[in-house]
């Protein structure tokens, strides 16, 4: 990715924010293989929706106006003096049904049990904006917090709806910032660790929770985002 000129998070990245996702999520899994017990694996999961009106969403607009075509003239027929003038309609393309594919982390342990250790999810609109996939999201969330599994999430947009397993009406008000990461440990289920950073901080490094018996894997975000 190029050079930001901001400190920490480039606004500007959100107009591209497929891209930018998709390029994170690959980044940081490299970057956090580096760094995990020889035992554990870090793999690019992806889950797939079905983006269209019938969801109410408005996430990927591709609604387009086209000018209609008029058609060659003809030769007046019979009776066609009494008929009614009309004006040339634009024809309007309703968007269809999009598939829209969101990839994530997971950690898992090498071997047959292949036991989930931690997901990393990078969230999008699709997950922030009311719908479907939003739904999907946070029964997903209450899933993982059930099943014991290590949770982190990096919230790097301004838009939508407060997401992150962390409430929001237990967020003190000086750390409701644009952008957050929150880290859930299963071995600390009352609990989640927020970073909570804007515009102006560089884009903080954090600790990713492993087996209770390993140390965390070290990831910086600065890097990967310049």
């Amino acid at each position: 990715m190029a050079k930001s000129p901001f400190p920490g998070m480039d606004p500007y990245l959100e107009r591209h924010w497929r891209d930018v996702h998709a390029r994170l999520i690959v980044y940081a899994c490299d970057a956090l293989q580096t760094g995990l017990p020889r035992d554990l694996r870090a793999r690019i999961e992806e889950r797939v929706l079905v983006e269209g009106p019938a969801h109410e969403r408005g996430v990927y607009p591709d609604v387009r106006i086209e000018k209609r075509r008029r058609p060659s003239p003809r030769s007046p027929s019979p009776g066609s003096a009494t008929r009614a003038a009309v004006a040339e309609p634009a024809v309007v393309r309703l968007p269809g049904d999009e598939i829209a594919t969101e990839t994530f982390i997971e950690i898992v342990e090498v071997g047959s049990r292949q036991r989930l250790v931690t997901v990393i999810e990078v969230l999008s609109l699709t997950n922030k904006l009311r719908g479907e996939g939003r739904d999907l999201y946070l029964r997903k969330q209450r899933e993982l917090k059930a099943g014991g599994v290590n949770l982190v999430e990096i919230d790097l947009l301004r838009d939508g709806e407060h997401t992150i397993l962390a409430p929001l009406n237990r967020i003190p008000p000086s750390l409701r910032t644009p952008y957050m990461i929150c880290v859930y440990r299963a071995v600390q289920f009352d609990q989640a660790e927020l970073y909570a950073f804007g515009l102006r901080d560089p884009l903080p490094g954090f600790r990713v929770p492993l087996r209770s018996t390993d140390e965390d894997a070290p990831l910086e975000l600065g890097p990967l985002l310049d």
